[in-house]
């Protein structure tokens, strides 16, 4: 276990910056280590714009006009929300080289209550067009979508986890596909995404005890959606569950459902997703999880469940 995935990013995009001078990073009054030297070393590439959302999108789009590339840096539950708008505007319908770096995804900050609870962010950046959706899952992954928003012009949304995972992957990994079979199956496929590949992987060691062999996709680019590969990795089992920590509206598991809706494999399909409520209890993001449904014990019963039926 290393870095954090946004201090990889982070670090990457310092080296960038260090050799681009039209690279900008603008904050809304947030703040992290990783980002000490790069204020320090790259001064007049960073702007602290404060506790202004709306204003930080729309200074971006002035330096995206005047030949920057813009990176914007917040906590998940203040971008997109806050400056959705915004984002619509300048992101979506202008596809401008801009890249939303948000931290906090899912139950990130556990102890802060709903109000700091990411649960609807991909669903509010899916239903709009132009913007690439990039959810890793650890911190390789997290220096090279540093290099793919950089070299790829358009508009990004990149949610990070705030934990630190164990790696699972390379520093010299291919990420264009999108998502990886990060473990073949017999009996079904997992999706997740983000730091609930993780949450699967404890799912499918549980599962094997009971002798069911499940498989393992890491979506890490939810939009736009390899569908071709997708759906080749899902026809092997012919079963796919979705976990996720966001609501079922609009969550990968809506977005995979749909898919396979429109494939006409029949498919049978499972989500896991936060049970439609905000929760201000929990005692910690494990706790968190088994209010929602989403622990460990309570997956892995559910899906066994649904597999006899």
């Amino acid at each position: 276990m290393t870095q954090s995935m946004r201090d990889a990013f982070l670090d990457e995009i310092y080296q960038i910056a260090r050799k681009d001078s039209r690279v900008m990073l603008i904050s809304n009054d947030f703040g992290a280590p990783s980002l000490d030297k790069y204020r320090v070393d790259c001064a007049r590439q960073f702007v602290q714009i404060g506790i202004a959302e709306q204003n930080m999108m729309n200074v971006a789009t002035g330096m995206v006009l005047g030949g920057k590339i813009v990176y914007i840096y917040s906590i998940a539950p203040f971008v997109p929300m806050r400056c959705y708008e915004q984002m619509r505007l300048h992101m979506a319908f202008k596809n401008y080289h801009i890249t939303a770096v948000t931290v906090g995804a899912g139950y990130s900050y556990d102890l802060s209550g709903p109000t700091h609870h990411t649960l609807e962010d991909i669903a509010l950046m899916n239903v709009l067009p132009n913007i690439t959706i990039l959810s890793p899952s650890d911190s390789a992954m997290g220096a090279a979508f540093a290099r793919i928003t950089y070299s790829e012009p358009g508009s990004y949304y990149v949610r990070f986890d705030r934990e630190k995972f164990p790696e699972l992957y390379d520093k010299t990994t291919d990420f264009s596909a999108g998502l990886t079979i990060l473990k073949e199956g017999r009996d079904l496929m997992i999706i997740a995404t983000g730091a609930m590949v993780h949450q699967a992987l404890k799912v499918r060691e549980e599962l094997a005890k009971q002798g069911v062999d499940a498989g393992i996709i890491d979506l890490y680019r939810i939009k736009p959606l390899n569908d071709k590969k997708l759906i080749q990795a899902i026809k092997k089992t012919q079963r796919a569950v979705t976990i996720e920590e966001n609501f079922p509206e609009g969550g990968i598991g809506s977005i995979v459902s749909s898919l396979l809706v429109e494939s006409n494999e029949n498919i049978k399909a499972k989500r896991f997703a936060v049970a439609g409520k905000y929760f201000s209890q929990g005692n910690g993001r494990e706790g968190l999880r088994r209010l929602a449904g989403l622990d460990v014990e309570t997956i892995t019963n559910n899906t066994l469940k649904w597999l006899v039926k």
